[in-house]
């Protein structure tokens, strides 16, 4: 009997089942993909495009697997396996070439070299009045700390809470926002670890952490109810998660949190927009708010005032290096660089008109050492002005600064350009090793070598009023000031920061004038009931402070209280802490 040939192995049942069991395997994987990467379904996100490649191979090295190693098995010659390529894998494999020429050729058209004049203008500066603009700046409105000492600061407050430091720690997700007319740092607190998430999930995150940026305090403010949504969350209730799954086709920038002026959290999340051709451009178009406690988004074309931070700094500088780089063509920008400017590297932020502003410096791109002037920008609007301020660098100023105190070793933060007796002038807080701010600096712009130190604000700009007195850049009639005189009613004194300052109440007064007995050695030989004249910084509209800073102090007459009848019976010193 005739032996029948062997029937050829299959796979699948069909070429139908095949290429259902590939489509599956694709969308499991893109599926997980999607899940753990979460790119924008949008043809102008690069991520968008890796996605689909992903899907492609994966495809691809499925079709290989379920048809591809059949055709070699069961011994098909090259026409079998030429056409299991066509039927399997050339349509994806088309796709593939497509997506790739797509990005090739949008990235071209995105490119400055053909678009100089769009990149131009994607920012529109405005030239600004130094002396009408900075002189509204108050010391109140002045953050006295860098995003690290507010860090250090909040994640210090956290370690004192006992019901909360072994649940959970501070998140370093710091925002500084501009809340109830103080520039302040929000950030949320985040869970310690894994296990902890899981125990505590339920009832969210109980608390945030508010620094003030000026009196350097840190208060942890309890909720009614836990925030649910954070970048802690591990699953769909992590903040990237959330938005990418309500609006998956939208590019988001790094949702920012922010409180309102009623204390309740949120998430700011920027939209993304690219403006010119495919991928370039790269620009804000509204904001998604997200409620932390609930999850509820929506999206606003207009952000609402109290939102602080729509525009990164990164986003500003970024824009403004293409304007002052193209502002006579792209060919300029490499030749010749006739008026190109760029921003200097660093930024900081101060609280202006119930908003927060990005400040920068502004320099030639053929100069490190000076600057031409500086850029604040609206971080909620982008409103952006130029201020003609010529003199050294931020980073100059630091060095210069640094060296009036080297013997301690301070380190100074990133500088603000004020206007101090009508002078631009650079204010450095210093801080030590443990990112304390320690003391504070002036140094002036176009005259770097002039530095005034102090352990205060007011002390660091009254001696950097005398200083530049001294070398006839200004007069000391330009300094604001107003004295008190009367006869001592009550004296304390106390130690800040290494410095002896000492507390003078006139009779009939409740405020208290503090004066540096450094700065002022007479105040050491004082005594309730002596006369003297106090010459003070002006008390600031609305203010309820109890304590002054004292410029000088200058004693008249010794009361008898000054003068004890034996000397074995003089009083001790009296001393207290500042109210």
């Amino acid at each position: 009997m005739e032996q029948q040939p062997a029937k050829k192995r299959r796979g699948p049942a069909s070429k139908l089942g095949k290429i259902l069991i590939n489509l599956i395997v694709t969308a499991v994987v893109g599926f997980l993909y999607f899940y753990v990467a979460l790119p924008p379904i949008n043809l102008q996100s690069s991520d968008f495009y890796t996605f689909i490649g992903i899907l492609c191979v994966v495809y691809v090295v499925s079709a290989l697997i379920t048809s591809g190693m059949n055709v070699v098995s069961s011994g098909g010659g090259p026409k079998e396996y030429l056409r299991f390529i066509k039927t399997q894998c050339l349509p994806v494999g088309i796709l593939f070439l497509a997506l790739i020429a797509v990005a090739i050729v949008g990235s071209v058209l995105s490119m400055p070299l053909f678009r100089a004049a769009a990149y131009r203008d994607l920012l529109t500066v405005e030239d600004g009045n130094f002396a009408e603009d900075i002189a509204e700046i108050s010391f109140s409105e002045i953050p006295t700390l860098d995003k690290d000492s507010a860090n250090f600061l909040g994640d210090r407050q956290m370690g004192t809470l006992s019901d909360m430091v072994s649940q959970f720690e501070y998140s370093n997700d710091s925002t500084q926002i501009n809340y109830q007319g103080r520039p302040v740092r929000v950030a949320p607190i985040a869970y310690a670890d894994l296990i902890k998430w899981f125990t505590n999930r339920s009832q969210g995150l109980p608390a945030y952490v508010i620094v003030d940026m000026v009196t350097q305090e840190a208060t942890v403010v309890r909720l009614e109810e836990g925030m649910k949504y954070s970048f802690s969350e591990p699953l769909n209730r992590n903040i990237v998660r959330h938005l990418r799954f309500q609006y998956p086709t939208y590019m988001f920038g790094t949702p920012q949190f922010e409180i309102d002026e009623d204390g309740r959290p949120w998430w700011i999340a920027p939209r993304v927009v690219k403006t010119i051709g495919l991928f370039g451009g790269t620009d804000i178009k509204g904001a998604v708010l997200v409620d932390a406690i609930t999850g509820e988004s929506t999206y606003y074309e207009e952000v609402p005032t109290w939102v602080d931070n729509v525009y990164t700094p990164e986003l500003i500088m970024e824009q403004y290096d293409y304007h002052g780089t193209l502002v006579n063509g792209f060919i300029n920008s490499i030749f010749g660089q006739r008026d190109v400017t760029v921003t200097t590297q660093g930024s900081n932020y101060i609280a202006l008109n119930d908003d927060v502003y990005m400040y920068t410096g502004v320099t030639s791109a053929n100069a490190d050492q000076s600057n031409l002037g500086f850029l604040l920008s609206n971080q909620r609007t982008k409103e952006t002005k130029f201020y003609t301020a010529p003199g050294a660098t931020e980073k100059a100023a630091q060095a210069s600064a640094m060296g009036v105190v080297q013997d301690l070793g301070y380190i100074a933060t990133f500088p603000l350009l004020l206007n101090i007796a009508g002078e631009p002038t650079y204010f450095i807080p210093l801080k030590d090793n443990t990112n304390l701010v320690k003391s504070y600096a002036m140094v002036n712009v176009a005259q770097y070598q002039i530095v005034a130190t102090g352990s205060t604000v007011s002390e660091c700009e009254q001696k950097y009023v005398q200083l530049l007195g001294s070398k006839g850049i200004t007069t000391p009639e330009e300094r604001p000031q107003t004295e008190a005189s009367g006869v001592i009613a009550e004296l304390r004194s106390a130690v800040l920061d290494g410095n002896t300052y000492y507390f003078i109440r006139l009779e009939g007064e409740e405020v208290f004038y503090s004066v540096s007995a450094s700065q002022n050695e007479v105040a050491v030989i004082l005594n309730v009931g002596d006369s003297v004249t106090i010459e003070h910084e002006v008390p600031q509209e609305g203010s309820e402070s109890l304590i002054l800073d004292g410029y000088t102090i200058t004693s008249h007459t010794r009361g008898s209280s000054a003068v004890p009848a034996e000397p074995s019976a003089s009083p001790e010193p009296q001393t207290g802490a500042a109210a």
